[in-house]
């Protein structure tokens, strides 16, 4: 939400009862009117933080003029404040449980429920046109409630959601009549038997964005094909795997406007409408004719044979998702040879190190690079390694994000991309296997991470692995002054190294930290940075239920979270000191939680 220097500043924007910095007196009509007006154009959230910080009359009128409202933390203020306090918001974007929580590192229960904010919404915000969701739970109903409620409604976007099913998609397909997206990413769907896509309503519709490649359950396609038929706005497409490459034809053939398609299996599949197996189909025509395509996603159970039907828009693509394709580097290279406008890239590491030279020879305008193990087995040998990273660095000098899984790294490959890729606002690099030295010299992998932090003056997001002493995060704290976001997964020597951390990086909001020799002393060093920031995760560390009990009586407006996630069904014994698996502490405008389950204890 923003960089404010006053301790609460990030959640006053949601709070009702905020006291101007100096006093003002009884604000004149026509200065209100001009400064709402000018306020209008202010779109940045963390000028408009610091805009309602000025004075009384600057921060009413900056959430009269607030129609976007994000809560980065749908527990850190409540539903009836967030709403109290912005009355006019048109679109709004919540984030629930913590990013760890895809990984398994917490109880499915936890929380993250969506009903109290939308039961708030459907009260407050009865014009609201967009909703964004990030790991949270909402249930059918909770939709049949958004699709009642907001009759202008036209965006639901869903990310690492979970708990509904294809009845609660039937009920907003068939309600919001308005509807130009929906998108679910990554999302959970229970199949409830319901033909979802039959419930879009007949005639033309105003449908731009249909992402659905996260649905494991089959889809009517003959009423996808009805529905796309008559959706001449639509841009972006992404099918699930039970859309076979001859069913995409079909599509195509009638969506040649697509700017954005993901391509389902991208293989022949049992259940084949309308076509003659027989039949012989220019796959190749077909996408020869999405003139306008700039991204290519999906690839699930990929037929090597039809990956040449892609080549004619390749030349025009600027993200390729290929993180589900299982292909070697003579397929990959045959693809990656014609892409030279590439801005994003997305792959399983199954390319190798061969591949990654393709893409370093082809793609100079690369900005984003995920490569994503197919094999996270720390006891596998990895197919990439240090000759990627290097070849990327050489051929890529524009890239300004990267995350890199593997099993093998070297100081001098670290080294040379923090030099030759000064630009990198994100740096991930996941060295898969505990306290892995460089491979080639056995030492501490301190100086590579030094020279990304020292040489990456743009750096915003670092994630940290294999063998680093306390000289790496010391590093951290003396050159990472722009660091927003730290992850560390098995490193560190003792609780100095987080103390670095703590004190030396002004910015930091989100700090997760799995696997590491940090304590107690460690966890109060950062006592005087908690109200500055967003969460602090930390599992299988060394902090005592102790030093989590005096952290929480000291800081009344920190929730101190103790949970335990390995053995669910074990009885909770509230003697055992430590008897929990991860803190995780964030600050709240609100009393604590009374959704959380037995597996979570709020001191």
């Amino acid at each position: 939400m923003g960089d404010n220097h006053h301790p609460l500043a990030e959640m006053a924007e949601e709070d009702g009862d905020h006291q101007p910095l100096r006093g003002s007196d009884p604000p004149d009509q026509v200065l209100d009117t001009v400064l709402e007006t000018v306020l209008q154009f202010l779109t940045c959230r963390q000028d408009r933080n610091s805009a309602s910080l000025v004075c009384q009359s600057w921060h009413r009128a900056e959430a009269l003029t607030r129609s976007e409202l994000f809560i980065g933390n749908c527990y850190a203020v409540s539903p009836a404040r967030a709403t109290a306090r912005f009355p006019r918001v048109e679109s709004i974007y919540i984030k629930g449980r913590p990013r760890f929580a895809d990984f398994n590192l917490m109880p499915r229960n936890w929380g993250a429920h969506f009903r109290p904010w939308v039961s708030a919404m459907s009260r407050a915000y009865p014009w609201l046109e967009k909703v964004y969701l990030k790991r949270m739970s909402l249930t059918n109903d909770d939709l049949a409630l958004l699709a009642d409620s907001f009759r202008q409604f036209k965006e639901l976007e869903l990310v690492f959601c979970e708990g509904f099913g294809t009845k609660g998609l039937s009920e907003i397909a068939s309600k919001c009549r308005q509807l130009r997206v929906l998108d679910l990413s990554d999302t959970e769907v229970i199949d409830d038997a319901m033909d979802w896509i039959s419930s879009f309503p007949e005639g033309e519709t105003p449908l731009e964005s249909l992402t659905f490649d996260c649905v494991e359950c089959e889809i009517n396609f003959e009423a996808l094909e009805g529905l796309v038929a008559r959706s001449p706005s639509l841009k972006k497409l992404r099918l699930n795997r039970y859309v076979s490459i001859r069913q995409l034809y079909q599509l195509l053939i009638k969506a040649p406007q697509l700017t954005h398609l993901g391509t389902g299996s991208f293989s022949q599949s049992e259940n084949i409408q309308h076509l003659d197996d027989n039949q012989d189909l220019d796959y190749h025509s077909a996408f020869a004719a999405c003139k306008s395509l700039v991204c290519l996603s999906g690839f699930k159970e990929v037929m090597p044979e039809y990956l040449p039907s892609i080549y004619p828009v390749c030349a025009n693509l600027t993200s390729l998702n290929f993180s589900y394709t299982n292909i070697n580097p003579q397929q990959f290279r045959s693809v990656i040879v014609h892409c030279h406008k590439l801005q994003n890239l997305w792959l399983l590491d199954t390319v190798c190190d061969e591949g990654l030279q393709a893409v370093a020879a082809s793609c100079k305008d690369l900005r984003e690079l995920r490569v994503f193990p197919v094999h996270p087995d720390e006891d596998i040998e990895g197919p990439v390694s240090e000759v990627g990273l290097q070849a990327i660095s050489e051929g890529c000098r524009k890239l300004q994000s990267i995350l890199y899984f593997c099993q093998r790294m070297t100081n001098e490959a670290v080294i040379a991309m923090s030099r030759n890729c000064p630009d990198l606002v994100v740096f991930r690099l996941c060295i898969m296997g505990r306290h892995q030295p460089d491979h080639v010299t056995r030492k501490p992998m301190d100086e590579g991470f030094g020279a990304i932090v020292k040489n990456c003056r743009k750096l915003t997001r670092l994630a940290v692995s294999g063998l680093l002493t306390d000289k790496a995060f010391s590093y951290i704290g003396q050159y990472g002054k722009l660091v927003r976001t730290l992850s560390v997964a098995f490193a560190g020597d003792s609780d100095m190294g987080l103390r670095y951390v703590l004190e030396g990086c002004p910015r930091l909001q989100k700090l997760e930290i799995r696997d590491s020799p940090f304590g107690d002393e460690a966890l109060w060093a950062g006592a005087h940075r908690y109200y500055n920031m967003r969460f602090l995760w930390m599992s299988s560390c060394r902090v005592s239920r102790l030093g989590c009990q005096e952290i929480a009586r000291s800081m009344p407006h920190l929730v101190v979270e103790l949970l335990r996630y390995e053995e669910e069904d074990a009885p909770f014994v509230e003697e055992d000191n430590n008897n929990f698996s991860v803190l995780y502490m964030y600050r709240s405008l609100e009393q604590t939680r009374n959704d959380a389950p037995e597996s979570v204890t709020i001191l």
